[in-house]
């Protein structure tokens, strides 16, 4: 592939997004440009403070059982608040959180500080995704949260070159830099983000239509997003593994902790130098194929680390591939997510998906330590292959229909459409929204009245045939 092809591709990559989606792309990259906290909290705590790594092993952790509470706290702000206010007080709340750090020293406030961290890190995450959701046409929305990961993943490597150089400064002064980069990334919000929630719809008399109440359990009865969640559950905890499992495996075979550092910087360099590259190759793809694909991807990969032996080489190429099976899988479970979210409830479905990742940031170091340290690493990287594939298994067994496997995104606004699956008649032709309610109902064998938990731009499916259509700007 010459220059100028690649040139094109990655011009073909970024354009035509609206200009408030590249505003929501700056402040990722400045927030995670700054992100020090996490990176070098456990060095802070063991040889700063001289804490036992115990507890900075709890501290970490506790940062994980904050996000399992932020996620669904940010999802319901999210949809109540509006996008732009949720994602300004979680930003402040974070650069409070990372400005507290350089301060307090006690084991208790630190762990106090920590935990709020997660909660307040965790929570802004739904209306980021909801806010692409909101301003990116349907056809472009995967392409959006692949640019965005790309974002967050070159700020990220940006934050540990430039900490890992800085940190002679010492590490307070990093955590006062990580809030100042999260206060500007707030600044961003406020400032040039316009408000994207969607406005209350009318009927033709322009009356304002009551929308169908969606509460989190109510987003847990949603049969198809349940199955979603539950399987980006298993490919969480296959993808968190290896960020404890893979270093003790090395050490395991006596390879020092430079040789992990060389080969877990492998991640990070494929995702910024590839991410565009493989997006424009999976593009317009089958959002079912891709789940599946990248499912079976973690599975190789986490799976070959038990075939590496001594060979720095060899353990580097498998996280080549199952960063591949990240890069694939992250936008598009996003957009999947997006998908078969009511445009009024995409913050809640966006924040029950995330509690998906903070459970598995949690479960997976215990179990993977466990194991290591139990019958040993080879039976950690049995695991997760096993998990992996069957991940990709349950995507294409359960998920096909849901998802609706054509690339072109569902069925249009205005294609004709077949009522006998959703038990009732609607007009030919006319672009009638399903709301999780109905789709509960459709599932139970009830009759659904056209018309009630309708939302605009989605169209109604046999949820046991045609699934259901994107999602609209």
């Amino acid at each position: 592939m010459s220059i100028d092809s690649l040139r094109r591709s990655a011009s073909a990559t970024v354009s035509g997004l609206p200009q408030g989606f590249w505003w929501l792309w700056l402040s990722t990259l400045v927030n995670r440009t700054g992100a020090f906290v996490l990176t070098f909290l456990s060095l802070y705590l063991t040889v700063e403070l001289g804490h036992s790594a115990w507890f900075a092993g709890l501290v970490v952790a506790l940062h994980g059982l904050g996000g399992i509470a932020g996620s669904p706290l940010g999802g319901a702000l999210t949809d109540r608040w509006g996008r732009r206010p949720t994602m300004v007080t979680m930003h402040l709340a974070a650069a409070a959180s990372a400005a507290a750090l350089a301060v307090v020293t006690s084991a208790w406030a630190i762990a106090t500080v920590v935990l709020l961290m997660g909660v307040a890190m965790q929570a802004v995450r739904p209306s980021i995704n909801a806010t692409i959701a909101d301003m990116v046409p349907a056809h472009d929305v995967r392409r959006a949260y692949a640019l965005n990961y790309w974002a967050l993943n070159l700020g990220f490597a940006i934050a540990s070159i430039g900490g890992g150089a800085a940190i002679f400064l010492g590490y307070r002064t990093l955590f006062v830099v990580d809030a100042v980069a999260t206060t500007l990334c707030a600044l961003i919000v406020f400032l040039r983000l316009p408000e994207t929630r969607p406005a209350a719809r009318t009927d033709k008399a322009g009356k304002p239509v009551v929308e169908a109440k969606v509460s989190m359990l109510t987003v847990l009865r949603d049969a198809p997003f349940r199955t979603l969640v539950l399987l980006n559950l298993f490919v969480c905890l296959v993808f968190t593994a290896p960020w404890i499992g893979l270093p003790l495996t090395m050490a395991d075979k006596g390879l020092s902790p430079s040789s992990y550092g060389v080969v877990i910087a492998v991640n990070g360099i494929v995702i910024v130098g590839f991410q565009l590259l493989v997006n424009k190759v999976t593009d317009k793809r089958s959002p079912v194929l891709l789940l599946t694909l990248s499912s079976l991807l973690f599975a190789l990969g986490t799976g070959a680390t038990a075939l590496a032996g001594s060979s720095v080489v060899a353990f580097a190429a498998t996280v080549v591939v199952w960063t591949v099976g990240e890069m694939i899988h992250v936008p598009t479970n996003a957009a999947a997510t997006a998908r078969l979210a009511p445009e009024h409830a995409r913050g809640r479905y966006q924040g029950v998906m995330g509690m998906s990742w903070a459970v598995a940031g949690f479960v997976a170091p215990i179990g993977a330590g466990a194991l290591v340290g139990g019958p040993g690493p080879n039976v950690l990287w049995a695991v997760t292959f096993a998990i992996g594939v069957l991940a990709a298994v349950g995507y294409t067994v359960r998920l096909r229909k849901a998802l609706d496997d054509d690339i072109a995104g569902g069925t249009p606004a205005d294609a004709d459409i077949d009522t006998d699956s959703a038990g009732g008649e609607v007009e030919a032709g006319v672009g009638v929204g399903v709301g999780v309610e109905d789709r509960i109902a459709v599932e139970a064998g009830l009759a659904v009245e056209p018309g009630l938990g309708v939302e605009s731009g989605e169209c109604v499916g046999d949820l046991g045939s045609a699934g259901k259509s994107p999602v609209t700007a």
